[in-house]
């Protein structure tokens, strides 16, 4: 990480240097560098520099994880400036010069991933969710929809956070507002300059991979600045099953609009089977144009012998303030009961297991979990099940908020505490909450799972269609 700063620092400073020798940045009709250039210049001095300033007054995750949109915002620049100077290249070139910025938007997802236990989650799961945004540049012809649309996935996230922290600290609610400037900003900046996709230069050679910009810029400009380093390589692909990780690892394939088709080869009368009995019996594949296109395999792992490696060790330990409970099977005696208000609770991949946490903690989160049963006395912040099947949640004291995302099978028990507490749903099915009643006995009450939407003429109306209940 401490790499990845430097080498942004050196690219700002270099960026600054040119800019400040010959006036670019500060002087809009400078020559040197293309309009579009110069527009998305000051969408990195304004809104992002903004959300950088903020990420890093908030400290932790969130200011490793802006290092990290940054560097993928100045990879976008990067190829900004070469299709200012050079026509549109070969779909294949194409996909090599997107590549900076895939891998980017991976280092970006991965580290979400990886850090499923941070007090600052939702934080990072609103860039993770949005950075697939920055492959705007391989859509056509609605690369600003497409922005849009990747804003709206963060909207879940970042909600949570202004509803955590709207009376309580106001420098998590200015980060919201800057992080989503950014996008709002792009989606207008697209709108001028790329409403189609992005803007080739008609003149100058055609772009490929390791092209550079020429060496000799127009007369009275300065050279355009030199481009950001080359990013991180890219973390071992995760398993999960995001779909917007898997939108953006492929962005650069994919929606290319009716050029898809056009390398495509006519099939002659006499190459057709049908026509021509005699191929069907021939060896060797007679079709000699390009491979359909599929989804590439996921990653193979870079260490074989992980494979055959024992399952990783079960585990139910504090480290710092989060209890870390991890692997348990078949275990239906797991309690933690030495718990302070700070601590966080973060369960993965326990299977068939029973944990019970004593005392009041902050949040507790269940992540990969199968057939697990939780009960716990009192949680200040939030109870998330994420990516987990057939789990038990029994309240016994307070909990303001329980969040289920991409669960089969969750049965909630509340406590007479806890009967306003709020549960926000997402992806998952067979879901139930049940109410506590007299004599000691729940009722059962189903989740809607199916809605209704219909336009009353001024907007849309979402209600639970009655099948649901």
């Amino acid at each position: 990480m401490e790499r990845l700063v430097e080498r942004l620092e050196k690219a700002v400073e270099r960026l600054e240097t040119v800019c400040q020798g010959s006036g670019m940045c500060a002087d809009g009709s400078s020559k040197g560098v293309a309009q579009y250039v110069q527009a998305f210049d000051a969408l990195l001095a304004g809104p992002v520099a903004e959300y950088v300033k903020i990420s890093k007054e908030v400290g932790g995750d969130v200011q490793k994880h802006a290092e990290m949109v940054h560097a993928g915002l100045m990879s976008e620049r990067a190829l900004l400036v070469m299709a200012s100077q050079h026509q549109q290249p070969t779909e294949s070139a194409f996909s090599s010069l997107l590549k900076p910025i895939s891998e980017q938007i991976q280092v970006v997802q991965n580290f979400r991933e990886k850090n499923r236990g941070s007090k600052l989650f939702n934080h990072l799961s609103a860039v993770s969710e949005s950075i697939p945004a920055l492959g705007w540049v391989a859509m056509a012809p609605k690369p600003g929809p497409y922005v849009k649309e990747m804003t709206d996935a963060a909207m879940f996230y970042t909600n949570r956070i202004l509803k955590e922290y709207k009376d309580v600290d106001k420098k998590q609610v200015d980060w919201v507002k800057a992080y989503l400037s950014i996008w709002t900003e792009l989606q207008a900046y697209i709108k001028e300059y790329h409403t189609t996709g992005l803007t080739w230069s008609k003149t100058g050679p055609a772009a490929m991979e390791g092209a550079k910009s020429p060496s000799a810029a127009p007369a009275g400009a300065a050279p355009p600045p030199p481009g950001p380093p080359p990013p991180p390589a890219p973390a071992p692909t995760s398993s999960s099953t995001d779909d917007s990780a898997s939108r953006s690892a492929l962005f650069a394939q994919i929606n290319r609009g009716e050029g898809i088709t056009s390398g495509l080869r006519h099939v002659s009368d006499d190459m057709k089977t049908h026509k021509n009995p005699a191929l069907k019996n021939q060896g060797g594949p007679v079709r000699s144009g390009p491979k359909p296109f599929t989804a590439p395999k996921p990653a193979c792992n870079a260490n074989p012998s992980q494979k055959t490696s024992p399952k990783a060790p079960a585990l139910l330990e504090l480290e710092g303030k989060k209890w870390r409970v991890e692997n348990q099977e078949n275990a239906t005696n797991l309690v933690i009961s030495d718990t302070e208000l700070k601590q966080v609770a973060y369960v993965f991949k326990c299977t068939n297991s029973t944990l019970q946490i004593k005392g009041k903690i902050n949040s507790i989160t269940l992540d990969n979990c199968k057939k697990l049963g939780l009960v716990f006395d009192d949680v200040v912040g939030i109870v998330e099940i994420i990516n987990s099947r057939d789990i038990k949640v029994q309240v016994m004291g307070k909990v303001p908020t329980i969040s289920i995302n991409k669960t089969d099978g969750c049965h909630v028990y509340l406590s007479k505490n806890s009967l306003d507490c709020e549960i926000v749903s997402a992806k998952s099915s067979e879901m139930n909450v049940l109410i506590p009643a007299e004599g000691g006995d729940f009722t059962e009450f189903p989740v809607p799972e199916q809605f209704k939407t219909v336009w009353n003429g001024q907007k849309l109306v979402t209600t639970v269609t009655e099948i649901a209940g």
